[in-house]
């Protein structure tokens, strides 16, 4: 077992791969300032994928019970942490019920240990800042997104809300190795009924994920979810995948090797792509679970987070 140090100062733990060579241990101590948490210090602990579940247990027990220990922002490990430790919970919130994922854990004002999902918000409010308006109201466009984990559930479950009439993917694809990831996906979509086309469909390797690249209308929003390029080499698809003409690509990984964004960017001019990286993803999570972790309001749409990335950019 893990024996982990009691906190000294406020500390927002970090529970993800490959955590010291995330941005935010870098980034978090200039946040602190501007945000007036001058005693505030971030720490990461590191899971290898689908770790096993007590290892969970015993970093969630720990958390709960150490009074400095003001909570956590959870990446890679959403689900199966979930899965794990959803018993140890005094509070979850609907949306992390619903996905079956946590990514925050807080500790409120009023006590016990409150699980999240941000991913919901976060993806929404990335989405939202780079998809044109009225995008898929206007085209035949699908949503075919690589990798079944939380972030995924959280951006099709956006996609498909009733709110946004017209302006939904006509059919989302979502491919994963992992039949329980994609059993979940399901699950969730089943029970919202919006009425969308949703297929979740389990691959290996790269050769099915590029024939259905290959067979998406123009316009069509294509996002590797996968991890592939940052916690793990590689990419989702060939070399020789071709993304659709005047598609939307996103990466989400913003460090690391890359790979699918290299392969969008070659094919950027040539199919007219607009191409997205990880990095106002990366600034959304944060930043509402640091309000969240520590009690302040954040406006993800307002001038704070622009200044929160700059200050990022800088350091």
């Amino acid at each position: 077992m893990t024996r982990y140090l009691p906190a000294t100062r406020p500390t927002l733990h970090f529970i993800g791969v490959t955590t010291a060579s995330s941005s935010i241990m870098q980034v978090f101590p200039r946040w602190a300032a501007h945000l007036g948490l001058t005693d505030a210090v971030i720490s990461g602990i590191d899971f290898p994928l689908h770790a096993d579940p007590e290892s969970y247990r015993e970093a969630v027990r720990f958390i709960a019970a150490d009074p400095l220990s003001r909570g956590a922002l959870v990446t890679t490990h959403k689900l199966d942490l979930f899965a794990a430790c959803c018993g140890q919970f005094d509070r979850i919130d609907p949306l992390a019920a619903l996905m079956g994922e946590v990514s925050c854990l807080s500790k409120p004002a009023g006590g016990g240990l409150y699980a999240s999902a941000k991913d919901p918000l976060t993806a929404g409010l990335t989405l939202d800042g780079f998809l044109p308006a009225g995008h898929f109201a206007t085209t035949e466009a699908h949503a075919f997104v690589m990798g079944a984990g939380g972030s995924a559930i959280a951006m099709t479950w956006h996609l498909t809300q009733p709110q946004r009439g017209a302006d939904r993917p006509s059919r989302i694809i979502v491919t994963d190795p992992d039949e329980a990831r994609l059993h979940a996906l399901r699950r969730m979509h089943e029970q919202l009924q919006h009425g969308v086309p949703v297929e979740a469909i389990r691959v290996s390797g790269h050769t099915a994920n590029d024939t259905r690249l290959h067979a998406l209308p123009t316009g069509s929003l294509v996002v590797n979810a996968t991890g592939l390029g940052k916690d793990r080499p590689g990419s989702p698809l060939g070399d020789g995948a071709l993304f659709p003409e005047r598609g939307i690509v996103w990466d989400l990984n913003y460090r690391g090797a890359l790979d699918f964004l290299h392969q969008a960017r070659r094919q950027q001019a040539a199919r007219a792509l607009q191409v997205e990286d990880g990095w106002t993803y990366f600034i959304h999570g944060w930043s509402q679970v640091i309000a969240e972790v520590f009690g302040i309001a954040i406006d993800g749409r307002g001038p704070l987070v622009a200044a929160l990335s700059d200050l990022a950019r800088r350091t």
